[in-house]
C-alpha cells in the first residue's frame, strides 16, 4: 500500500494536479487498496486540523497582509534604509534587513516577498541594479520569513510531530540572524565588485526621523516576540495580538485602511489560509495510512542500515530535501515528512528542534528553486521578468544559503543555545 499511495501521489504531481488535491487522491488510492474502512477519510480530515497550534496560522497571514496594505511595511523600509543605506550597496542590504524585520511578524516567506519586494525590487532597479538581481536577492531574503520566528512552516512542524512551538521559534533565531548576515555580506561584496549602489543613501532619512516616523511600526515585532519569550502569551496569542496591534496602528494612527480596502485584505488572507489548511487536512490522512502501515519503523530502518552516524543522515537527509523541496510544496512536504523522519533522527541522537530547524531551512530552500518556488514566482510578477532570467543571479544566493545551512546542520549549539538557555 505505501508504495502505490506514494507512486500514485509522484503521477499526479506530474499531471501538475494541485498539491493538496494529489495528496488527498493518493490517500484514497491507499483506503480503496487496503480496505481500510472510508469513514476514516472525514475522521482523520478532522483530527489532522483539530490542532490549537494551527489557529495562528491564519492570524499570522492576516497580520501579514495587514502590514502590506497599512503601509507599515513602507515605514519599516524606511528605518532599515536609514540604517544601512549609506554605505555602498546599502538599497540591497536594506533588502535583507527589512525582510528581518517583517519576518519577525508576517511568518511568511510569500507575504515578505510582496510586502517588501513591491516596495524594494522598483527602488533597486531605478538606482542601477540588474532586474534579475533585485528579484533574485528579494525572493532569497523572504526566505527568512519562514527561519525567523514566528513561523508558519515551524508552527506545522510542531503539530505535525508534537514538538514545543515555543522551542522551535526560539531555535530559529540565531540561524536566522546567520543566514541574514550571509546574504548581506554577499550583496555589499557583490555591490563593491559590480560598482552598484553609490548613490543607494538619496533620499534617506536621518535615523532619528525615520524612527520617529516608523517607531509603532518597530513595536510590533518588539510586542509579539518579547511577549512569546517573556511568557506573555502562547504562540498562537501573538499571532491574535498582531493582527490587533497592526488594525489599530493601521486603522486609527495611520488611518491607511478603511471599510473598503480591508475587505480585500480579508479576501487574501482567507485563500492563503484554506490552501495552507486544505493541504494540511490530506497531509493528515497520508501520514496516518503511511503510519498504519509502519512506514517509519522501516524508514528507521533502513537509514539506519545506510547511515552509520548522524553526520552521514544528516548529509543524505539535507541531500533528499533539498530535491524535495524543488517539486513539493513546502507545507506538504513538512507534514508528510516530519513525522517519518524525526523517530529516524532521534534515534541517531539528533534533537527534535534541531532537526525540525534543519528541515524547514532546508525546505525554505525550495521556495527559491525551480520549478515549485513559490518566492520566485512572486519575485518575477513583481518585477515583470521571466523564471529564466532569474536563473544566473539566484545561483550565488542559493550556494550562501547551503553554506549557512550546512554550518546549521553540524553545529546544532547554534539552534539550541538559546533554547537551552531558556528552557533548561
Amino acid at each position: 500500500m505505501p508504495q502505490l499511495m506514494i507512486l500514485s501521489m509522484l503521477i499526479f504531481f506530474t499531471l501538475s494536479v494541485p498539491v493538496a488535491v494529489a495528496i488527498g487522491l493518493s490517500s484514497m488510492t491507499g483506503i480503496a487498496y487496503s480496505g481500510v474502512n472510508w469513514l476514516v477519510m472525514p475522521q482523520q480530515l478532522f483530527a489532522a486540523l483539530d490542532k490549537f497550534p494551527l489557529m495562528a496560522i491564519p492570524f499570522f497571514i492576516l497580520a501579514g497582509n495587514l502590514m502590506e496594505a497599512g503601509g507599515i511595511s513602507q515605514r519599516m523600509v524606511d528605518f532599515a534604509k536609514s540604517l544601512v543605506g549609506g554605505v555602498q550597496g546599502g538599497l540591497a542590504i536594506t533588502c535583507v534587513l527589512t525582510c528581518m524585520i517583517f519576518a519577525s511578524v508576517a511568518g511568511s516567506s510569500v507575504a515578505t516577498t510582496f510586502a517588501v519586494g513591491s516596495i524594494l525590487i522598483p527602488a533597486m532597479v531605478r538606482h542601477g541594479y540588474p532586474t534579475p538581481f533585485a528579484a533574485s536577492l528579494q525572493a532569497t531574503a523572504a526566505e527568512l520569513g519562514v527561519i525567523i520566528p514566528p513561523s508558519v512552516p515551524l508552527i506545522l512542524f510542531a503539530v505535525s510531530t508534537e514538538t514545543s512551538t515555543g522551542e522551535l521559534f526560539i531555535a530559529g533565531v540565531f540561524p536566522g540572524l546567520l543566514i541574514g548576515l550571509a546574504l548581506m555580506l554577499y550583496v555589499w561584496l557583490y555591490a563593491r565588485r559590480h560598482g552598484l549602489g553609490k548613490h543607494d543613501g538619496q533620499d534617506r532619512l536621518p535615523v532619528w526621523a525615520a524612527f520617529k516616523r516608523s517607531w509603532l511600526a518597530l513595536m510590533m515585532p518588539v510586542i509579539i516576540l518579547g511577549g512569546i519569550y517573556g511568557g506573555v502569551f502562547t504562540p498562537t496569542e501573538a499571532s491574535v495580538v498582531a493582527v490587533v496591534y497592526a488594525l489599530l496602528v493601521s486603522v486609527l494612527v495611520y488611518r491607511t485602511l478603511g471599510p473598503r480596502t480591508l475587505a480585500p485584505v480579508f479576501h487574501r488572507s482567507v485563500i492563503g489560509t484554506a490552501v495552507i489548511m486544505f493541504i494540511i487536512a490530506n497531509a493528515g490522512v497520508f501520514s496516518f495510512l503511511l503510519n498504519r502501515a509502519g512506514v517509519p519503523d522501516m524508514l528507521g530502518q533502513w537509514l539506519g542500515s545506510l547511515f552509520d552516524s548522524k553526520y552521514l543522515f544528516l548529509m543524505g537527509v539535507n541531500i533528499a530535501l533539498f530535491i524535495v523541496g524543488m517539486f513539493i510544496e513546502t507545507s506538504a512536504s513538512i507534514v508528510v515528512l516530519a513525522p517519518l523522519l524525526l523517530p529516524v533522527a532521534v534515534q541517531f541522537g539528533i534533537d527534535p528542534v534541531h532537526f525540525g530547524i534543519v528541515m524547514i531551512v532546508n525546505l525554505a530552500l525550495g521556495m527559491v528553486t525551480p520549478p515549485m518556488g513559490v518566492n520566485l514566482f512572486a519575485a518575477c510578477s513583481i518585477a515583470k521578468i521571466s523564471l529564466e532570467q532569474m536563473i544566473r543571479p539566484l545561483l550565488p544566493f542559493v550556494g550562501v544559503v547551503l553554506v549557512c545551512l550546512a554550518i546549521i546542520s553540524y553545529v546544532p549549539e547554534l539552534s539550541l543555545f538559546l533554547r537551552d538557555a531558556i528552557y533548561r
